[in-house]
C-alpha cells in the first residue's frame, strides 16, 4: 500500500513551513557548520547540499552530527550510490534533478525522504503511482514556471511541487504564493561568493530576509 508523506510524514509539513531551501554548493567541509549556523539564524532551518563536489558528503556529515538544529539533506542526487552515501553521511532527505527509477523504489523502500523532479505529465504519473507526493519542478523558469504548475496542478490534484532553477529573490514569493508549491529551491542567499572571504554574515541576511517573506504569507 502506498503511503501519503504528505499527511503521515513531518519531513514534508516541515519543509512547507520553512517554503525555501537554500541550494547549498560547498567546495570545503569547514564551510558546513557556519553555514548551518547562518541559515538557521536567519530562520531557514535547513540545507540541500549539492551532489557536485567531494566534500558534500563531508559537509552533511558535519552538519547532520554537530547541529542537529538544521534539516540537512543531499541535493544533484544522480544515482543510488549517492543516495547511499548520503544518507549514509547523515542526509534526512534526497534532493535529484531527474528521475532515476532506481533511486525513487530504494528510497521508498527504507522510507527515506525523496523529492525526485519532474517535469512532464508521463513522469509526475510514474512517480505519484510510485508513492511520491512532492516532485521538483526543474529548470522551473525554462519550464513554464508558476503557469506550468499550474496545469499540471489542475489534472494532478493534491500533488505538490518544489520549484527549482531560475527561482530567486525576485520571484520566489510568486511561487510560494501558489497552493500547489510547498517550497522553493533557491541559491540567491548561498552563493559562494557571498562568504569566499569566510564571512557568512550576507548569507544569514539574505535568509532572514526570504524567511520575513515566508511568514508574511502565513504558511
Amino acid at each position: 500500500m502506498q503511503v501519503n508523506y504528505m499527511q503521515e510524514n513531518g519531513f514534508y509539513k516541515g519543509l512547507a513551513k520553512i517554503g525555501v531551501v537554500p541550494v547549498v554548493v560547498l567546495e570545503n567541509a569547514k564551510d558546513a557548520i557556519p553555514m548551518a549556523k547562518a541559515l538557521v539564524a536567519g530562520g531557514l532551518p535547513v540545507a540541500e547540499i549539492t551532489f557536485r563536489t567531494a566534500a558534500a558528503a563531508d559537509c552533511i556529515k558535519e552538519i547532520s552530527s554537530k547541529f542537529p538544529d538544521i534539516l540537512v539533506g543531499a541535493g544533484t542526487v544522480l544515482n543510488l550510490s549517492q543516495a547511499k552515501r548520503a544518507v549514509d553521511a547523515g542526509a534526512k532527505f534526497l534532493v535529484s534533478p531527474g528521475t532515476d527509477k532506481e533511486t525513487v523504489l530504494w528510497a521508498e523502500e527504507n522510507k527515506i525522504n525523496i523529492i525526485p523532479a519532474a517535469v512532464t505529465p508521463s513522469e509526475h504519473m510514474w512517480l505519484i503511482n510510485n508513492g511520491i507526493d512532492v516532485t521538483k519542478f526543474f529548470p522551473a523558469q525554462v519550464c513554464g514556471g508558476v503557469k506550468a504548475i499550474n496545469a499540471l496542478a489542475s489534472v494532478f490534484k493534491g500533488h505538490k511541487f518544489m520549484p527549482t532553477g531560475g527561482v530567486n529573490d525576485q520571484n520566489f514569493i510568486d511561487f510560494l504564493s501558489n497552493e500547489a508549491v510547498i517550497a522553493v529551491g533557491g541559491t540567491w542567499m548561498v552563493k559562494p561568493r557571498l562568504f569566499s572571504n569566510g564571512d557568512f554574515g550576507q548569507v544569514q541576511e539574505l535568509a532572514s530576509q526570504a524567511s520575513k517573506v515566508v511568514k508574511g504569507l502565513h504558511r
